[in-house]
């Protein structure tokens, strides 16, 4: 199981955290923390529920992080193991998550996938969510996967839609022409585009697109090795 202990910054003050693998006594700190990070327009209904939670310990409990501040959960991360073909990159979040039950998680599958990340606005200043997603890295690598994937939300592009197609919009985003609140937080966090994907989730925002973004696990054999080249 995984458990890290760490500083975090508030400006130049050190205020320890702790990342672990979550249980079923945090699902009340947990719901919370989706309440808290995905307000409306966001839908409710796709906070998690205790069933959810319950099948994220159960079925791959690697794939469930937290993050504490001083005890309190002011953060987590959820993912699940799926078998992703690049030539096929379609899909919704929905289809690929079980609509966040999880009962479609592969222990054989070549990918980790990140369900969820949220962190609660007031400690957002201190930098957790890219720790989180550091600490998913690390998953990646000791479990010997090809890549840790994800589809994030554009919510900046409804402000947008009018001037750029959604690949335009990505595509400043990654030049840094523009600032988008997700894309450009995974982009500092590593991750890189794979394409974008209609109808991927329910979001107001994001016109329903969603990018999906990558990181290689940097020590997975490359094909030319595995060839024996």
């Amino acid at each position: 199981m995984y458990r890290k202990e760490l500083f975090v910054f508030d400006h130049d003050k050190t205020v320890p955290a702790v990342i672990r693998n979550y249980e079923e006594k945090d699902f009340p700190g947990l719901i919370r923390v989706q309440q808290e990070s995905f307000p409306p327009p966001f839908p409710s209904e796709l906070w998690w529920n205790t069933e959810q939670m319950h099948n994220h310990v159960t079925m791959f409990p690697e794939g469930a992080l937290c993050i504490e501040i001083n005890g309190e959960i002011a953060g987590s991360m959820t993912g699940l193991l799926v078998d992703f073909d690049p030539k096929h990159p379609e899909h919704t979040w929905e289809e690929i998550t079980d609509n966040g039950y999880i009962r479609n998680h592969n222990p054989n599958g070549n990918t980790l996938y990140v369900v969820d990340i949220g962190v609660s606005p007031s400690y957002r200043k201190l930098g957790l969510g890219k720790w989180l997603m550091f600490s998913m890295y690390e998953v990646v690598v000791h479990k010997g996967l090809e890549r840790l994937l994800g589809g994030g939300r554009m919510p900046g592009y409804h402000k947008k839609e009018c001037e750029l197609t959604p690949e335009q919009y990505l595509e400043a985003v990654v030049k840094g022409e523009l600032k988008d609140p997700v894309i450009t937080f995974l982009l500092r966090c590593g991750r890189t585009p794979v394409q974008v994907v209609a109808n991927y989730l329910e979001d107001e925002e994001s016109h329903n697109y969603g990018t999906l973004m990558e990181w290689k696990n940097p020590f997975f054999p490359s094909k030319s090795k595995q060839k024996g080249d």
